[in-house]
């Protein structure tokens, strides 16, 4: 059966069906998500449970997996998943208790709350992330996303004059520790994934599309006043999250939701910490390899 594609936003995102991602997938139903990825940006896929072990090889079917901030921290939280690229996006210690309050583990739960694209903080960045819900709270919870592109193209033509031609540094802590006070890196950590420079306005490679590179990973602007520069990017971040250009995701237990990091930023919603909540999380590195097709 062909991919079926709903709207779910008039700007981008849209509900896939017809394709079961539990199992091995062909070259040609490979090609279909990735089409539909470059038009809408999200694909949400409803009603398929899957297992750590089947999202891991769906999400193989797009690239080499990246581990982003797992590079970091795998030496202080210890995992309870089982690979090593399946992130535990949620508020569980590895004895499967509800975390400390203070521990790195509910500080990824705070940091997950920032607009952001996930390992935009290194190169190459992520292309593609697929989340899997498992566990979801009473309230709160929701992922939301917005689309890039459509920033880009909303922005003043003065403003995108402005920006054209700038860049932006991201680094992988910066949130975490000027934001939200986690202090407890040492410096060698903090040497893992040193910062990277990205152009402030890239062209998406899939849709051709002009986007706004922006969220809570840019730590300045090089060759600008630096406080100048954290106004414009607070500015230029303000402006692609607002709130009609948004898709909030409300979860519901089975469900998987897979983003292009090229083309969206996203930001997981408050909800009580003491209710316990799990979902599982993998990314592709954004490399140009053909992806891995079925045998």
């Amino acid at each position: 059966m062909p991919l079926k594609v709903r709207k779910l936003h008039p700007l981008f995102g849209g509900e896939a069906s017809g394709i079961d991602i539990s199992k091995s997938l062909s070259s040609a139903e490979v090609a279909e998500i990735v089409a539909a990825m470059d038009v809408y940006g999200i694909l949400l896929f409803r009603g398929q449970p899957l297992s750590g072990d089947q999202q891991i090889a769906y999400a193989q079917h797009f690239g080499p997996l990246d581990l982003g901030l797992r590079k970091i921290n795998k030496t202080r939280v210890k995992h309870r998943l089982g690979h090593e690229a399946l992130i535990d996006i949620s508020n569980i210690d590895e004895s499967g208790n509800i975390a400390d309050r203070n521990s790195r583990k509910m500080f990824s739960q705070l940091a997950n709350q920032l607009w952001h694209s996930d390992s935009s903080f290194q190169q190459p960045a992520a292309r593609y992330t697929t989340l899997h819900s498992a566990v979801n709270p009473s309230w709160g919870g929701e992922t939301e996303f917005a689309d890039l592109r459509a920033a880009w193209d909303a922005l003043p033509d003065r403003t995108k004059a402005q920006i054209e031609n700038l860049t932006s540094e991201h680094f992988a802590l910066h949130s975490r520790i000027n934001l939200l006070g986690d202090t407890g890196y040492t410096e060698a950590e903090k040497g893992v994934l040193p910062p990277v420079t990205w152009p402030l306005v890239r062209t998406h490679p899939g849709s051709g599309r002009k986007l706004l590179w922006v969220g809570i990973h840019a730590t300045h602007i090089p060759g600008m006043h630096i406080g100048e520069g954290r106004l414009l990017l607070a500015e230029l971040l303000e402006h692609a999250t607002q709130p009609d250009v948004v898709y909030r995701h409300h979860w519901q237990p089975g469900d998987t939701v897979m983003w292009d990091n090229r083309a969206t930023i996203h930001r997981g919603m408050r909800y009580d910490l003491d209710e316990r909540r799990e979902l599982r999380r993998v990314s592709t590195e954004d490399v140009d390899v053909p992806a891995r097709q079925a045998a």
